[in-house]
């Protein structure tokens, strides 16, 4: 199945989770799309757990096959599976690019990432999936600085995480370490994942 590229409200609500992580998408009408969206639907213990495993990847935008891999790969990590999966994915560089505000949407930051516009110690990177490491310099090509829609996500940035620093002469970010579990999203189940995967 390929990555995802239709309307991210509707599977918002259809999931009954902010993938803006703003919640816009559910203040209005927070029930399922559809002609029977508001009616009850009792989950089965798989479905929450797909459920569980949509969320995440609708959220970083990820094909089913990217995913699983990753999961695959965090798996054979030390330490906790579900942790070591979102780390990772907080560690695309696509994600950082985001969360630099150097996009409004993570699907922004794609772009950028693949039209050349984004640099990783210094070096073109045009692959959004690029695992960045701690001590990492993420910034942006020097013709790419003064883009319009970099300077209109800048204006509008929600605050840089702390496991990021910015540099607002040179309009870099360094990644300083790993992101602790309290600062990832608090609505994922990740243990609902990495049961879904143990089936």
């Amino acid at each position: 199945m390929s990555r995802y590229t239709g309307p991210t409200w509707k599977v918002s609500r259809r999931l009954g989770f902010s993938l803006s992580e703003t919640g816009k998408e559910l203040r209005k009408r927070p029930y399922p799309p559809g002609q029977h969206g508001q009616g009850r639907r009792k989950q089965s213990n798989y479905g929450r757990q797909l459920q569980e495993k949509q969320k995440l990847r609708f959220l970083y935008g990820l094909s089913e096959k990217q995913f699983s891999n990753l999961f695959g790969k965090a798996a054979k990590m030390p330490g906790i599976t579900g942790e070591n999966f979102m780390i990772l994915l907080e560690s695309r560089l696509d994600n950082l690019v985001y969360r630099l505000g150097f996009a409004r949407t993570r699907r922004g930051a794609r772009q950028l990432v693949t039209h050349g516009h984004i640099t990783v110690n210094g070096k073109k990177v045009d692959i959004p999936s690029y695992h960045v490491n701690v001590g990492d310099v993420i910034g942006l090509r020097e013709k790419s600085r003064n883009l319009q829609v970099v300077e209109e996500a800048l204006s509008v940035r929600p605050s840089v995480p702390e496991y990021l620093s910015y540099d607002e002469n040179s309009r870099t970010g360094t990644y300083v370490r790993l992101p602790k579990r309290e600062e990832l999203n608090q609505d994922i189940n990740e243990a609902e994942i990495v049961e879904f995967y143990s089936r």
